[in-house]
């Protein structure tokens, strides 16, 4: 199994240097190069200082002028914000830029601030049929000479200008939950990404069932790659332990907050929840984080990630977003790296 970093600037304070912020994405992102990780990943959102990456394309292209070795992916683009001849032209562009070290992670997206503002009227079924329709149209914009008529676009005769970097351009992951996102992605020479956000162990074991059952439907693909991405803290105590599995709990709710699109919006920063309100959550607490997220001393994220490896996961994402001061994002993949991924090597 493979590990990766996910991470994006996260800006909670009107306090935040957002230069700074950068400053310390790109610092955490070389030193996930430095400690031999796999890849590195960033996404796509909008108006959201809660997550701050307007365009990860750019980023990607920074990153590959300050590390050497990582994979460079998108993690992930939002499919209806984009038109599949300017998606093609820009990964391929980026996919040049970097040498060939791009993977392109494509999603529906998940919030409806987001949609509200970008594209008014769309809800998640029609951004799931907009992504259904981008990423064969991208492939076959890669390959050339490719005319489309569809639901949502179409265009004369096209071909990606320029073509990427990588034959038959970069790995395409689909973010997927259902088991239709599942069976497009493998249908269509696609990864899978999967994320169980807060839900646990069962879900980690219900997204790769779901994941290869689609595999069984076509058997003539070849089985793709799947990623695990999953919040992370490797602790140095047990009461560092708890001390994350609180901090861990307030980014949930504050995600939770966000998601529901409900809350007053003031320079793009969500208005403070109070601690009540974080206490009365039905169902976060930092005893649900400790349990269902992957936060501890490295003995027991060791045991962890052992068994999602035998589960089958080809990669691992630490996903480092978090709320947590820098020196604690830092120190965790400190640990992560010298203290837990020697055990899969």
């Amino acid at each position: 199994m493979k590990f990766s970093l996910f991470a994006h600037m996260e800006r909670i304070s009107p306090d935040q240097d957002q230069k700074k912020l950068y400053d310390e994405f790109i610092a955490l992102c070389k030193m996930a190069d430095a400690g031999g990780m796999h890849a590195i990943w960033t996404g796509e959102h909008h108006g959201m200082n809660f997550t701050i990456a307007p365009n990860p394309f750019l980023n990607l292209v920074d990153l590959a002028h300050h590390t050497k070795n990582v994979r460079l992916g998108t993690g992930t683009v939002i499919a209806p914000f984009w038109h599949p001849i300017r998606l093609a032209g820009e990964a391929a562009m980026t996919d040049i830029i970097t040498s060939g070290r791009l993977d392109l992670g494509v999603a529906r997206g998940a919030y409806s601030f987001e949609y509200e503002r970008m594209l008014p009227g769309l809800d998640a079924w029609e951004a799931g049929q907009r992504m259904r329709e981008l990423v064969p149209a991208v492939q076959n914009l890669w390959a050339g000479n490719y005319t489309h008529e569809g639901e949502f676009w179409s265009f004369p005769k096209t071909t990606s200008a320029p073509l990427p970097f990588q034959d038959g351009g970069p790995p395409i992951w689909v973010a997927a939950r259902d088991p239709n996102s599942h069976d497009f992605a493998v249908a269509n020479g696609c990864n899978v990404q999967v994320t169980p956000l807060w839900k646990g162990d069962s879900e980690i074991t219900d997204l790769m069932d779901k994941f290869n059952a689609a595999c069984k439907k076509f058997p003539d693909r070849p089985r793709p790659k799947i990623m695990l991405l999953q919040h992370t803290y490797v602790s140095d105590s047990p009461e560092d332990t708890k001390r994350g599995a609180e901090e861990l709990n307030r980014f949930y709710n504050y995600f939770g907050a966000w998601f529901m699109n409900k809350r007053e919006i003031e320079q793009g920063l969500i208005a403070p929840l109070t601690d009540e309100e974080i206490a009365a959550h039905p169902f976060y607490s930092p005893e649900a984080m400790a349990r269902d997220l992957v936060i501890g001393e490295p003995d027991a994220v060791i045991a962890r990630l052992k068994q999602y490896e035998a589960l089958g996961y080809d990669e691992y994402s630490f996903w480092i977003d978090s709320s947590m001061s820098f020196e604690r994002k830092k120190a965790s993949l400190e640990r992560f790296i010298r203290d837990v991924m020697p055990a899969f090597q």
